[in-house]
């Protein structure tokens, strides 16, 4: 309804209103006074209705072209300030540790793991600091691009950690459907789509490392489907080139491929839950480790589950909040497995092995959390052609116990110490003690739930 249409219709009122008096009421001066009045106000709301009408055509002409008043700078120039809603958001993420270690070295025992996998350096470190770039690239498609910059023994070290297009709602796709190109980290239980510094802990669970590397990041493309039910359901999956771990050395360029389904909702006002299972199924051709004295050719299926639930006891989880979590990961391989550090030679090989861990962190004030996990590994049988090398976890399953306790002063900074107690090799424990800060500043999106 215009604002023209409101003012016929108040005039229309007013007539009604009168008309309904009494008939004694209602004599020739008066219906001629009624009559002059009405006028009177319609002709006020049509000046004042057709100024407003004028001042939102001349505010619309000025929204289309995307300029503003310009702005007075000194020596009397001035510039016409444009819309910057496609211009891209910067974030810098600066993510640094301190750390101590009781052990040496620490292996995990039964597993031949990939380098960002190994536990990290003793000492001052800087730990993937990350520079993004992201924005709408028009009203169909987004993009974002995200830098690590690591050290590599003594070389820092730009890696390629994200960059990817998606879709949007205006992108013409179903109700609910989103595709994903590119390289990202894709959906695999809850911590795989989450970059390190989003982590509740300074470290990765033991599953991650062993399994994903820390992370699943490979080349591809995902598709996923929100379902119209009253709960929140969403399925999906995707296909990958096959060059990042657990995989690697891709022939055909569409080696790996993805299923997954997760399902939550709402508890109440205070709470809020999500299940979730997957699957990441793919080929690796002379997998190595970090120390590449281990290589895999052959199957490799993971299968994953994940189960997060949160309590906000006063209804504003700023001020506190409850949250548990646990993922459990499953992996059958099926191939060969090469040992040059251990002169195994190569050993056929069909066993499985799993992992999980359990977490719960607590936010008793705005800034303060305190948390716990325990994550273990449970290694494959090994066979005989591979005793004594990495893969033989000499009948011990290895486990570590974490709590940590974080100080947020904003959601631009965080600092965290952290203990840990890791019994990776038998009778080999270490104690760990971390202290991590993770400050960022420019802008950086929310994370998912």
């Amino acid at each position: 309804m215009t604002y023209r249409s409101i003012g016929i219709a108040t005039a229309c009122a007013l007539v009604a209103s009168h008309a309904i008096l009494p008939a004694n009421a209602q004599t020739s001066s008066d219906a001629q006074a009624i009559l002059a009045e009405l006028r009177t106000m319609k002709q006020a709301y049509e000046s004042r209705i057709t100024a407003l009408e004028n001042k939102i055509i001349r505010m619309e002409a000025a929204k289309s072209t995307g300029a503003t008043k310009p702005n007075s700078t000194p020596g009397g120039s001035t510039r016409t300030i444009r819309d910057n809603s496609f211009n891209p958001s910067i974030g810098i993420i600066l993510n640094g540790k301190a750390t101590s270690f009781s052990e040496d070295s620490s292996n995990i025992a039964g597993f031949a793991i990939g380098e960002e996998g190994e536990r990290g350096k003793e000492g001052l470190s800087i730990d993937e600091s990350e520079l993004n770039f992201s924005a709408n690239i028009d009203d169909k498609f987004y993009g974002s691009l995200t830098t690590a910059i690591v050290r590599e023994g003594t070389e820092d070290k730009i890696e390629l950690e994200e960059a990817y297009v998606m879709t949007l709602p205006d992108a013409g796709l179903p109700a609910g459907s989103r595709i994903k190109a590119g390289r990202a980290f894709w959906t695999l239980g809850y911590l795989n789509e989450h970059h390190s510094h989003a982590d509740d802990f300074a470290d990765r669970p033991l599953p991650y490392r062993a399994y994903l590397n820390k992370a699943y990041n490979d080349d591809g493309i995902e598709v996923s489907y929100v379902l119209p039910t009253d709960f929140y359901s969403e399925i999906g999956g995707g296909i990958f080139r096959g060059d990042d771990f657990p995989f690697g050395g891709s022939t055909g360029g569409l080696d790996t491929f993805s299923a997954f389904a997760r399902i939550g909702g709402d508890i109440g006002d205070n709470q809020n839950w999500r299940l979730g299972a997957y699957t990441l199924r793919g080929n690796a051709t002379s997998r190595a480790t970090g120390e590449g004295a281990v290589t895999f050719n052959g199957d490799t299926n993971l299968y994953a589950a994940d189960l997060r639930y949160t309590w906000a006891p006063t209804g504003n989880p700023r001020e506190q909040e409850l949250i548990l979590q646990a993922e459990f990961f499953h992996r059958d391989e099926e191939g060969r497995y090469t040992d040059t550090g251990a002169g195994t030679g190569t050993v056929a090989y069909n066993e499985a092995s799993s992992g999980w861990y359990a977490q719960s962190v607590y936010k008793f004030a705005p800034s303060w959390r305190v948390g716990a996990r325990y994550s273990q590994l449970l290694a494959a049988n090994v066979p005989t052609g591979l005793a004594g090398s990495a893969l033989d976890n000499g009948g011990h399953d290895p486990y570590s116990v974490s709590v940590m306790g974080d100080w947020t002063n904003s959601e631009y900074g965080r600092l965290r110490l952290q203990y840990n107690y890791e019994e990776l090799t038998k009778n080999q424990e270490d104690h760990q003690v971390v202290l991590q800060y993770i400050m960022s500043f420019g802008a950086h999106g929310a994370h998912a739930f």
